[in-house]
């Protein structure tokens, strides 16, 4: 007993993605300007680092705010004054990294690579502790390169904080960007 319902052109149909469909050319724009500003800043990955840090320094003013803020909001809780003195650390931290944002890039730079090791360790250890029928293979691989790429950053640091930000900016982009453009040109095909 087949119904026009349990079709698989009617489920696609009922899936959501009319409303995709009809903007898939403006998908595909996103994923162009995407594109554009991911080289643009693989071009200047110097600049790209320095924009990120700053944009960085802007959580922290914003998050630094609004843990003061809620502090206040809260005076009941036992913990105000720490509350406060973490919010007072982020908005310092915040304007620290608008004085000096090489010194920031640095910084995070090194966490970013020590996060990395890290990292790889954890999925090199997790590999050789999965089981022979599972894919830990994939596990192990997925470890070394992180494990490598993290002992690349801090073989380089802390000339590496001059790039690597706005070197894993441009990259991200223009990953992010080529998915869009795929999502929205697999749209246009379907309708």
């Amino acid at each position: 007993m087949s119904t026009m319902a349990g079709s698989p052109k009617s489920i696609e149909r009922g899936s959501g993605l009319e409303p995709l469909r009809a903007k898939s050319g403006w998908i595909v724009a996103l994923g162009v300007v995407y594109v554009i500003a991911g080289l643009v800043a693989l071009g200047s990955v110097v600049m790209a680092t320095v924009a990120t840090v700053f944009l960085v320094g802007v959580m922290m003013l914003i998050a630094g705010a609004a843990e003061v803020i809620n502090a206040f909001q809260i005076k009941t809780w036992g913990k105000f004054f720490l509350w406060i003195l973490l919010g007072v650390l982020y908005i310092i931290a915040g304007f620290v990294t608008f004085e000096n944002p090489l010194l920031a890039a640095a910084t995070l730079t090194l966490l970013l690579g020590l996060a990395l090791l890290a990292s790889g360790i954890a999925r090199i250890a997790l590999a050789f502790s999965m089981k022979a029928a599972m894919p830990w293979i994939w596990v192990l691989f997925s470890g070394v390169v992180t494990f490598l790429l993290g002992l690349v950053i801090l073989a380089h640091w802390p000339v590496s904080g001059l790039y690597i930000l706005g070197l894993f900016l441009g990259i991200d982009l223009v990953l992010a960007g080529a998915s869009w453009i795929g999502i929205g040109l697999g749209l246009s095909k379907r309708s």
